[in-house]
């Protein structure tokens, strides 16, 4: 059985960057996605769903570096539940995005993609420190 999402849509918290004790790289952030529908009576009705995904290594510094919140994004992974318990005993449950790949929705915006090259094991370093190349950057269109 696979357990594969890709999901569009826009973020909602700005991506909170951390690091573990051991030095690897991880990112959260708040993803709304928006379905369109129309009803049984004809009415258009509009449904948001709001997940949480989390990148790590690079892709988590990435991430980190080129989004923002209303960042419209693709978002490619797995889904990954957790579960705890509260101080008070009340159990919980909680099913968030491991993303293998994030990238801009090339929808409504334009994107200029700054080509990475393989650092270490795992690891990704910018291709091309001295040239002029920008950084990705993500423009909603207007």
């Amino acid at each position: 059985m696979s357990n594969q999402i890709t999901v569009v849509g826009n973020l909602t918290r700005e991506p909170e960057l951390r690091y573990t004790p051991t030095g690897a790289a991880v990112v959260k952030f708040g993803l709304a996605v928006n379905r369109f529908y129309t009803n049984r009576n004809g009415e258009k009705v509009e449904q948001t769903d709001f997940f949480t995904v989390n990148a790590w290594r690079q892709l988590a510094e990435n991430v980190a570096e080129t989004c923002k919140v209303g960042t419209r994004v693709i978002v490619s992974g797995r889904l990954q539940s957790r579960n705890w318990e509260t101080e008070e005993g009340q159990k919980r449950t909680v099913v968030e995005i491991e993303a293998d790949e994030v990238g801009p929705s090339l929808r409504w915006a334009t994107a200029q993609v700054t080509k990475a090259s393989r650092g270490g094991p795992g690891e990704w370093a910018a291709a091309d420190t001295t040239s002029e190349a920008a950084p990705q950057e993500v423009h909603a269109a207007t």
